[in-house]
């Protein structure tokens, strides 16, 4: 049996403390479900990348760089796991990164992202749906999820539909670059009388966006826009890959990986 790197690929953080709990958690129960292989991480950030080695010394590597290292140890296989929530921009960036090493080696699979199908929307409302602490009817809570321009941006209101189909009548999904838009889930909240609102990231790492754009002290932070129309705010600022449930979804999308010659 030949050598198998585990690379683990996300967007990354410069934030310490969520990477601990959330990508340093993430390849610890991948290399934990997979104990023979050599674990790899890489960002796809060239913006993190830069900083965490300009702020801190600490060098990550981008794709193509953990799988030139991968050939150069002399592996025979590579197992690769996403932490992207949807099939989206970067995910597939990263798909054309890695292909031109299908030459080199064997045998590349990869994970697919969090949400890639109905089983998968169906697990993550269960989990996501047990963070949420109970809501009287002037109570609701807002996912912050990060959206984008391509097409894979209709994962965003289908999370919302399957919340309310589990029961989370005041539950919302809106995005940062995307669709549902916060100023449309305020139109929502007003028509149904809210009067609280509790934020919380529906992203796998509490970075930036969370810590900023949802929670910050800025004017257009969520939590101010918010406050500005009347509501009473709170934040939960946690990463889902902070949740044991999530990052078993992951850990299972790698064990049913797709032969990356297969992916278009």
């Amino acid at each position: 049996m030949g050598k198998q790197a585990l690379l683990v690929i996300s967007f990354g953080t410069s934030y310490h403390e969520t990477y601990h709990k959330t990508i340093e958690a993430i390849c610890r129960d991948l290399q934990t479900a997979f104990p023979d292989s050599d674990l790899f991480l890489a960002y796809t950030s060239k913006i993190i990348i830069k900083k965490l080695k300009k702020r801190d010394g600490i060098s990550v590597m981008t794709p193509a760089e953990a799988m030139a290292q991968i050939v150069a140890d002399g592996y025979d296989s590579v197992i690769c796991q996403t932490t992207h929530v949807i099939n989206g921009h970067e995910f597939y960036g990263m798909l054309l990164e890695l292909r031109p090493y299908l030459d080199q080696i064997p045998s590349i699979r990869i994970g697919r992202p969090l949400l890639s199908g109905h089983d998968d929307f169906e697990r993550v409302t269960d989990i996501m749906l047990q963070q949420v602490p109970p809501l009287s009817p002037v109570d609701a809570l807002v996912f912050m999820g990060h959206g984008t321009e391509h097409h894979a941006n209709s994962a965003y209101p289908a999370m919302d539909y399957y919340l309310k189909q589990a029961g989370g009548r005041h539950i919302y999904m809106a995005t940062v670059e995307g669709y549902p838009t916060l100023a449309e889930v305020i139109d929502r909240l007003k028509a149904e009388h809210i009067r609280r609102v509790t934020l919380v990231p529906f992203m796998v790492v509490a970075g930036d966006h969370a810590l900023n754009d949802m929670a910050g002290d800025a004017p257009d932070s969520w939590k101010n826009q918010l406050i500005a129309e009347g509501f009473d705010v709170s934040c939960m600022v946690k990463g889902m890959g902070e949740l044991p449930e999530i990052r078993a979804l992951f850990s299972a999308h790698l064990q049913n990986a797709d032969d990356l010659k297969e992916l278009k």
